[in-house]
């Protein structure tokens, strides 16, 4: 079989392929590394590589297929893992100086998953500095380049896992999402990323950006391939003090049904101004398709998510500041080569091992949580985080499924927002809420901009929902051809 069409299957199509011996894993392993060798120079998608793991299991695949055993739906599919997500016995870097030697002692939980499901991981992919970040220019090692534009950003935080699996250089990966860190890239690079329900999957492994508002979630060419990894790597886990002990149920059985009992709110806030003409044009092309398959469409308004940027940034850098006092040179990372005191031990090694974004953050996140300031910024946001919750808790006795653009534009110039933080930050404007109220989200292709750059249009539904939500991503997707599309490089 030739390598490109291989690799432009979906998972599902490759499980097929293996089950029939048309391939076996280790030549799909096998490809997926020489398809890197190719691009990987130019995209910039992974931290390292994880070869003999990944052939390893391959074999362990191929010897279940001979034996006539059953697979795991993901068995045998090569995998891409953000570098913030631990794998025993290899590099976990968040793509920062501080931990650019540390080695994982332990899986995380999403890792034991993997290695039990036999999911060969091809590598650690390239993100923001301890996932802060919008567009993965923040990595202490390499910035990751667009694969429909090399000159232009991933997307962030996951950029490295959404471009593998755009280039090719993976089948599916994991990222995670804070405030839209699976979204967002999935959207620039022109594949599907889906946030959970917060806490449906463990945290456990997970390093830390903002722990109430993280997680880990599937990127793919397809919503059955998200939907399979999801429950792979969904579930309760006792070693995860917010991992929900409530069954996920078999989307698998019921998301290709129809969406005719559905009912759609269109997002009055985020197709307003500031939305690229382009991006405005395709999401109310979906909202057609979706009255032509039997759906119930309305606009709905949400008052109170102008404020979700201001609070977002005011809890995340909070909660980053506390997670990171723990990387102080002590117990494990990089540390200072020249102090002559305690103190200065932790101040050099901080300011040497953390990148610009990285600090930046830390000292918004102080800031708000310091004696005098409390109440005034961390609480008061705290507050409106209950307030937006409550707004979306309303309109979802109205609607099933909220739909908007994932991002404003599309994909943006490399460099071209670093200079102005807060244009970076706005960014996020439409993703963060779903992260801010824990409801599940998912990016999908949706169209092309004039200059061919990938659009995304992103769909919420209620905590738990996620059923509904992946039924109308996978509806949308079968009456589109966006997913099949591929970047040339």
């Amino acid at each position: 079989m030739d390598q490109k069409e291989l690799l432009k299957k979906t998972a599902v199509e490759m499980r097929k392929a293996l089950l029939e011996k048309q391939v076996s894993a280790v030549e799909l392993t096998e490809a997926t590394y020489k398809r890197v060798n190719e691009v990987e120079e130019k995209i910039g998608a992974f931290n390292s590589f994880t070869k003999e793991y990944a052939l390893e299991t391959a074999k362990e695949v191929d010897k279940k297929i001979a034996a006539g055993e059953e697979l795991p739906k993901m068995a045998g599919i090569p995998l891409a893992l953000k570098d913030n997500i631990n794998l025993k016995g290899y590099k976990t870097t968040a793509s920062s100086k501080i931990l650019e030697n540390f080695t994982s002692p332990y899986d995380a939980t999403v890792s034991k998953k993997l290695r039990e499901n036999l999911v060969p991981v091809i590598g650690k992919a390239n993100l923001d500095e301890f996932a802060m970040g919008s567009s993965n220019e923040n990595s202490a090692f390499n910035k990751v380049h667009n694969p429909y534009n090399l000159n232009k950003v991933p997307g962030g935080s996951s950029g490295g896992s959404a471009a593998s699996v755009a280039a090719l250089e993976s089948a599916v990966a994991l990222g995670s999402d804070t405030g839209g860190s699976i979204r967002l890239p999935a959207s620039f690079c022109g594949i599907s990323g889906f946030k959970p329900t917060y806490g449906r999957v463990s945290r456990y492994g997970l390093i830390a950006f903002a722990s109430s508002l993280d997680q880990i979630g599937p990127f793919g060419r397809c919503v059955e391939d998200i939907v399979d990894l999801y429950e792979t790597i969904a579930g309760y886990d006792e070693k995860d003090s917010t991992s929900l002990n409530m069954p996920v149920g078999n989307i698998s059985k019921t998301f290709k049904n129809d969406v005719k009992d559905l009912k759609f709110g269109v997002i009055k806030e985020l197709m307003a101004e500031g939305v690229n003409d382009d991006v405005k044009k395709a999401i109310e092309d979906a909202v057609k398709i979706y009255e032509k398959l039997g759906a119930t469409v309305k606009e709905v308004s949400l008052p109170l998510l102008k404020h979700s940027i201001g609070v977002y940034y005011i809890i995340a850098t909070a909660e980053a500041s506390s997670n990171l006092a723990r990387f102080d040179g002590v117990k494990y990372g990089y540390r200072t080569a020249d102090a002559k005191n305690l103190m200065e031990m932790y101040t050099k090694t901080r300011k040497e091992g953390f990148g610009d974004e990285v600090k930046r953050r830390i000292m918004l996140g102080t800031y708000a949580l310091s004696s005098g300031y409390y109440d005034a910024y961390y609480k008061k946001a705290q507050q409106l985080r209950r307030l937006i919750k409550e707004d979306f808790d309303r309109i979802f006795k109205e609607v099933d499924v909220l739909v908007s653009p994932t991002c404003p534009t599309t994909a943006f110039d490399i460099g071209s927002r670093n200079e102005d933080p807060l244009a970076m930050y706005l960014t996020d404007i439409g993703t963060i809420c779903a992260n801010l109220i824990g409801a599940p989200a998912i990016s999908i292709p949706a169209g092309f901009d004039k200059g061919g750059m990938p659009i995304g249009m992103q769909l919420i539904s209620q905590i738990l929902q996620e059923e509904p939500l992946l039924r109308a991503a996978y509806n949308f997707e079968r009456e589109t051809d966006f997913n099949t599309k591929f970047a040339e490089l």
